[in-house]
């Protein structure tokens, strides 16, 4: 059966067609086979992830100088789709590394930092995590209650709690965004700084892992900052552009974002596209039927629209162009469509599609954080309104 889902062929690169066809078929012998269990299980799957990192997919945007694949972003999407179709879970750590540390040491670490940080990132010997968000602090980070304060020698003390940490518990190293300024001094996002906080530190306490409705397999925690102890070189760039930092990498972020948005909902309308063909009612496949075929055909539609729209936006990132725009209309069309995609596949499967003995009910559940996380589909809709006024 010849399906409208699949990435495209057209244009791409032999190195291209190799990384994709590698990540592809990895996702389905070593992913997609387990991703259910993982599922129930809340099983995060280091065992792959090492593999991943082995294979160079953990280190996919990181320059060759600092030991990275240093690929463009379509060819990273482009594998991270595969990833994406076959556990969105797994996805998150490949995208997490590869946009927001990544991004952040890349652009602003000291050579020093490169070295200690970015080359064993790169190679897949350490999994890195992001911390940004706290209990009264989601969509306005801003807001952040947690400090660094200065110690003798230069060093660095921090407190407070993080929420929702990606790989909280799981990371070898997290980058964590803190208050440096003063209470009397409060300075809003300018008062915030990245830290760089290998998590065996003594003060850093992962809570225990998140019980999430989908990305069951992906470690979600809180994160207690509790006298911990820093050496000044822990700081990455300067002090007070934290927030700065963090807007940047969460630029690239979204994209991964939309990416997985769209590696989920292209997985279910290839399960939607099978089911069609074999389920029979009223003596008939049910894609012979026009109301399934009007259904089908406007899922595929999305889907292939959802990509192209993150695929323009990498473009421009590959070309030194500011993406803040296409990057949030890429993930505010994509995690919708996702969720839209998802929803219809549910419908197409009826009662079965209600079972977690079948695979659409586990993409709808993954689909739906996608318009949360990274900047809720509302904060999307204003970053792009306020960049539509930018040069008035």
């Amino acid at each position: 059966m010849t399906t409208v889902s699949d990435v495209p062929a057209d244009g791409l690169s032999d190195t291209q067609r190799q990384i994709v066809e590698l990540a592809r078929e990895f996702a389905r012998e070593h992913i997609e086979p387990h991703a259910a269990a993982w599922d129930r299980t809340r099983e995060f799957p280091r065992p792959v992830i090492d593999a991943l990192g082995k294979l160079g997919f953990l280190g996919m945007t990181v320059p060759e100088v600092y030991d990275g694949m240093g690929l463009d972003t379509i060819t990273y999407l482009l594998a991270l789709e595969e990833i994406a179709a076959a556990d969105a879970s797994v996805s998150v750590s490949i995208s997490i590394q590869n946009a927001i540390p990544a991004t952040m040491l890349v652009r602003h670490g000291t050579q020093a930092q490169r070295e200690r940080w970015l080359k064993p990132l790169a190679r897949g010997e350490l999994l890195v995590g992001f911390a940004l968000s706290e209990p009264d602090a989601g969509s306005d980070p801003a807001s952040m209650r947690a400090e660094a304060v200065r110690a003798g020698e230069g060093g660095w003390v921090l407190n407070g709690m993080k929420a929702w940490a990606t790989n909280g518990g799981t990371a070898d190293l997290m980058m964590v965004m803190v208050r440096t300024d003063r209470p009397e001094d409060r300075r809003g996002a300018k008062g915030i700084s990245t830290f760089i906080v290998p998590t065996k530190t003594p003060g850093y306490r992962a809570g225990k892992p998140e019980d999430k409705m989908g990305l069951r397999a992906s470690n979600t925690t809180s994160v207690a900052l509790e006298d911990l102890r820093l050496p000044a070189d822990s700081l990455l760039g300067e002090e007070g552009m934290g927030f700065v930092y963090a807007m940047e990498g969460l630029d690239a972020g979204r994209l991964g974002i939309a990416t997985q948005a769209v590696g989920v909902a292209r997985r279910a309308l290839e399960h939607a596209l099978a089911y069609c063909a074999e389920r029979r009612q009223f003596d008939h496949p049910l894609k012979d039927f026009q109301a399934v075929q009007f259904k089908l055909a406007d899922m595929a539609t999305r889907v292939a629209a959802a990509r192209a729209l993150v695929h323009v936006a990498a473009a421009r990132k590959d070309r030194g162009q500011d993406i803040t725009v296409h990057a949030g209309m890429a993930k505010l069309f994509a995690s919708e469509t996702a969720m839209w995609v998802t929803t219809q596949a549910v419908q197409l499967f009826g009662g079965y599609g209600y079972m977690r003995d079948f695979p659409v009910e586990k993409l709808f559940r993954d689909a739906k954080v996608t318009e949360i996380y990274e900047g809720t589909s509302e904060i999307q809709r204003i970053v792009i309104a306020r960049g539509l006024y930018a040069h008035d």
